[in-house]
């Protein structure tokens, strides 16, 4: 019997993760990825160096919009996937400042379309959406499945709209439905307009006289940081249970920005106090100084554990420089 995966948002680094975790597994698995990025070459170059003997052949990458319906419905209706792992749709919050409306909207109707289209054609299949930690409301203690929501801005509102649906598709005879509530991740593949990246770009161009100044919001915004790997394991799990939960994604460990910074500038072998300058323009109105996971759950019940630490994540994505 073959397993069929459809992952949208394939070509970012949870895609690539997901990919190569399915085709590592023994079996026989095909996968489907929908991505709006059309450079399969540099795709498969990251697939192969996670895994060098993944078998291209079992994957396929289509260009098409997720946001028509009836593209997906024939999509669905004609690949019939035994799994689906909704990753796609704006992961920068900041991003989605620019067109909330615009972020709300694409976010709500890829996963409508993914949805329907599945109850449409009686498909029986495992879906997981992508949900994020941006949707909990500020609080000083860890945050778990049952802690309180309450969204700062449009993408964070369009998330929790979707888990909330979630919640009322739990039960229906052809969805076995889960939300995984993910933490900040990064990795080697991560975009270099992310935190992480800029950090590690602004401390490479003051090593080589490039730049003099890295300006940030805040030393002490404190979030739990976790490896994209890691990450896209917790996914694969959470997927193929037989029962409809959601789970908390993280480490359970908080790190602030400034562990980061001195982090990078140590590798470096640069002071960062010299060159690193704090301007609160650049924060978010209402960032919490905190924002850490409480992975018991999926620690429990599905013996998943975030196994890299922030050090090992900063250090992969330092020596990266092969993809950016």
């Amino acid at each position: 019997m073959v397993n069929k995966h459809l992952i949208t948002g394939i070509k970012g680094q949870d895609g690539l993760f997901l990919s190569s975790h399915i085709l590592d597994k023994s079996g026989k698995n095909e996968i489907i990825g929908i991505s709006r990025n059309t450079n399969d070459d540099l795709f498969i170059k990251k697939l192969k160096s996670i895994n060098k003997n993944v078998l291209i052949e079992n994957i396929q990458i289509l260009n098409i919009d997720i946001q028509d319906k009836y593209t997906v419905n024939k999509l669905i209706s004609d690949y019939k996937p035994n799994f689906i792992y909704n990753l796609s749709g704006p992961s920068s919050v900041y991003k989605s400042l620019v067109d909330e409306n615009r972020t709300r909207k694409t976010i709500n109707t890829i996963f409508e379309n993914i949805i329907d289209s599945v109850v449409i054609n009686s498909l029986h299949c495992n879906v997981f959406q992508a949900s994020s930690s941006e949707m909990f409301d500020k609080s000083n203690k860890p945050l778990n499945e049952k802690s309180k929501f309450k969204p700062r801005s449009s993408y964070a509102e369009a998330k929790l709209q979707i888990h909330e649906s979630i919640q009322h598709l739990k039960g229906n005879e052809f969805l076995n439905i889960s939300s995984g509530i993910m933490f900040n991740h990064e990795s080697e593949f991560r975009d270099k307009e992310y935190l992480v990246m800029k950090i590690i770009n602004a401390a490479s161009s003051i090593k080589n006289g490039k730049t003099d100044t890295l300006t940030i919001g805040s030393l002490d915004l404190i979030r739990d940081w976790s490896y994209a790997k890691d990450v896209a394991e917790a996914i694969y799990k959470i997927n193929n249970e037989d029962n409809s939960e959601d789970y908390v994604i993280g480490s359970g460990q908080g790190n602030s920005i400034k562990y980061i910074i001195e982090t990078v500038f140590n590798y470096y072998g640069l002071s960062w106090r010299e060159f690193v300058r704090e301007d609160q323009a650049l924060l978010r109105v209402g960032d919490p100084k905190s924002i850490i996971s409480d992975p018991s759950k999926i620690n429990k019940r599905l013996e998943w554990k975030a196994t890299v630490l922030l050090e090992e994540v900063l250090i992969k994505c330092i020596e990266s420089k092969k993809f950016h």
